[in-house]
């Protein structure tokens, strides 16, 4: 039994834990009368029949019992998070975006998030869609809630504590932090602002990639993701709560904080990771690896091989390939890629690519190394180098994106023109 401000290793372990001595029933789930008169409650992010292994849900020991609030209403903020359908045609071009201005109106993470990328109805349980945020202001006196799927928050700038119903959660830039469906929370900015990204993934729940031929050891190791013990919270007075559902926003109010579980038990959670744990695999011998090897997270899709979302990021790490062009090559792709930058220079991408800033190289769209990046790799002496100062990730689909027409309106003009001046290939006679 774990108790206190402390975290729990392992992915998708089984936790038991409390915030109170006591309060976790022991050898069953719903006792006739729960310890102090708490309420027993199970939270289910798979089907109730999903295999064993594939079976994700906690079970929470809360104050009240969630379902105690009135009717939803729609929700007039945020008037560019989740716009709902959007189904104007969708252009083939390569897209990219500047970093997000920064907050001057003091919003909080909810009001400041921004819908850029999506490509799927929630209601089919597939697909993901790409969010970034730009806030000034604590989430104090209201919570939100996705129906629509889990979030995967990639902070850029400045850290978020994020106090959800199972726990509380640190994260900063070069972190990773999940907030499964359906679980409760609000946010507060230690800095004082935050920007970054989120992904919400729609469809099967994140999870580690099989290794393969890499065998048992590599990439993200489960003992390095944390998750939180219990923590709650009981606040007696008016709380908002923003449920977003069906792609679209709803609110409520509550006469209590929602954050109010004091003990829970299971294997849906939030967890939070560090990406600078993420053992990096390449290539010894000569040609750049494809980019799958730098997998985080995969969900997949109903297709073998081919997932609904990818997490891959782009960390410090050697560069030793001979006789090889080390950046990324071109390609076209039958997945679709955001791609987004943390701190640093993306190694193929020379400019035009700032920290904070989003591209999108969607299903069959020609991509590669800019001309000031393919000259600069082309003409290098090859010798062992680390790549340092740069972290870049990946929010890769195989269902192409839609940008929301905000994304549409706010694209870099000219972002086709960094493929424009190569030289063309000369042969022979």
């Amino acid at each position: 039994m774990i108790t206190g401000d402390a975290y729990v290793g392992g992915f998708a372990g089984h936790v038991a834990t409390e915030a109170v001595p006591g309060a976790l029933p022991i050898g069953r789930n719903s006792p006739q009368r729960p310890a102090f008169g708490l309420y027993a409650e199970q939270l289910s992010g798979t089907a109730f029949t999903a295999p064993r292994a594939e079976n994700r849900r906690s079970w929470l020991y809360r104050l009240r019992p969630s379902a105690a609030h009135p009717p939803f209403r729609s929700y007039e903020g945020a008037q560019l998070f989740a716009p709902g359908a959007e189904q104007a045609p969708l252009p083939p071009n390569r897209l990219r975006w500047d970093p997000m201005p920064p907050d001057e109106d003091g919003v909080d993470l909810i009001d400041g998030m921004v819908t850029m990328l999506a490509n799927r109805d929630p209601a089919s349980l597939e697909g993901v869609a790409v969010h970034r945020y730009a806030a000034s202001r604590d989430m104090t006196a209201r919570a939100f809630v996705d129906a629509d799927g889990e979030l995967l928050f990639v902070p850029q700038a400045g850290r978020l504590t994020l106090l959800t119903e199972l726990g509380r959660i640190e994260v900063g830039p070069g972190m990773i932090a999940l907030v499964p469906r359906g679980v409760r929370f609000r946010a507060l900015l230690p800095d004082g602002r935050a920007a970054g990204y989120v992904a919400e993934n729609h469809g099967s729940l994140f999870r580690l990639p099989e290794l393969g031929p890499i065998g048992a050891n590599g990439l993200a190791a489960a003992r390095d993701f944390e998750t939180p013990v219990a923590w709650y919270e009981d606040v007696r007075q008016p709380f908002g709560l923003v449920q977003k559902y069906m792609g679209t926003l709803w609110t409520t109010t509550l006469d209590h904080s929602p954050l109010d579980v004091v003990a829970w038990h299971g294997n849906l959670a939030p967890w939070r990771y560090d990406l600078a744990r993420f053992n990096a695999m390449g290539t010894v011998s000569f040609d750049h690896p494809d980019p799958s090897i730098f997998t985080v997270l995969t969900s997949p899709s109903d297709v073998p091989g081919r997932a609904n979302a990818d997490f891959v990021i782009f960390p410090p790490r050697w560069m030793v390939a001979e006789d090889t062009f080390r950046p990324p090559w071109f390609h076209r792709n039958v997945m679709s890629e955001a791609m987004g930058l943390i701190h640093g220079t993306y190694d193929a991408k020379a400019e035009g690519f700032a920290p904070g800033g989003l591209s999108l190289h969607n299903l069959m769209a020609g991509h590669g190394p800019d001309v000031a990046s393919w000259r600069a790799a082309s003409e290098a002496t090859l010798a062992p180098h680390r790549l340092e100062g740069t972290l870049a990730f990946m929010v890769e689909s195989c269902w192409p994106y839609r940008p929301t027409a905000h994304a549409l309106a706010t694209a870099q003009p000219d972002y086709d023109a960094c493929w424009a001046d190569f030289p063309v290939a000369k042969l022979p006679g």
